[in-house]
């Protein structure tokens, strides 16, 4: 799948057939992507919790703690720590367009890992994007709500999807960083 330039995703936003909101195009828009940025919220793991994580059952939430950080006021991830967080930005793509989280570099040469895995965002997804934030680095590191986080890089496709993501997902329209829902598919598997 090609990837697309600035000057294609330009278009495509000011035609509305993707929706990035808010964006400041001037400031945002890099060579082949959108610069997006971290949201307020984080959902941090109780790491206190008594047993493990079973992915077959439900209860994930009340493993997990929702964090609220005001503008200008840092988030602090310790080393080896595993957060979820979420995009500033809400993101809303047509049929024909997949897209790819990527990492900064100059995050990553502290250690930060800004997504860990399932970087592709599907055709028809709509909200905003939760981030698999893990600090791999060996000291603590301050991360501020509205920092430029990560990219999102653009393909088209050679065409639409026949089932796109609105039609499926689990996380269509999220609004802060949501725990796992992997548990669905195993209550599918069982009904």
């Amino acid at each position: 799948m090609p990837v697309l330039s600035d000057r294609d995703v330009r278009k495509l936003i000011l035609e509305g057939k993707i929706v990035i909101e808010p964006l400041d195009l001037q400031e945002q828009l890099m060579p082949i992507g959108i610069d997006l940025r971290l949201g307020n919220e984080f959902r941090l793991f109780n790491t206190q919790a008594k047993g493990f994580i079973d992915p077959a059952k439900d209860g994930i939430a009340e493993l997990t703690k929702l964090v609220r950080v005001k503008d200008g006021e840092p988030f602090i991830i310790h080393p080896n720590e595993f957060v979820l967080g979420v995009t500033k930005e809400y993101v809303k793509l047509p049929d024909d367009i997949a897209a790819r989280i990527d990492g900064r570099s100059s995050l990553g040469r502290l250690g930060i890992v800004v997504h860990s895995t399932s970087g592709h965002v599907d055709p028809g997804f709509e909200g905003r994007l939760t981030l698999e934030i893990s600090n791999i680095g060996r000291l603590p590191v301050a991360l501020y709500p509205g920092m430029k986080f990560c990219s999102l890089i653009f393909e088209k496709l050679t065409s639409p999807v026949e089932k796109s993501y609105k039609e499926f997902g689990k996380y269509v329209g999220q609004r802060e960083p949501l725990e796992s829902k992997i548990a669905e598919e195993f209550r599918k598997k069982r009904d």
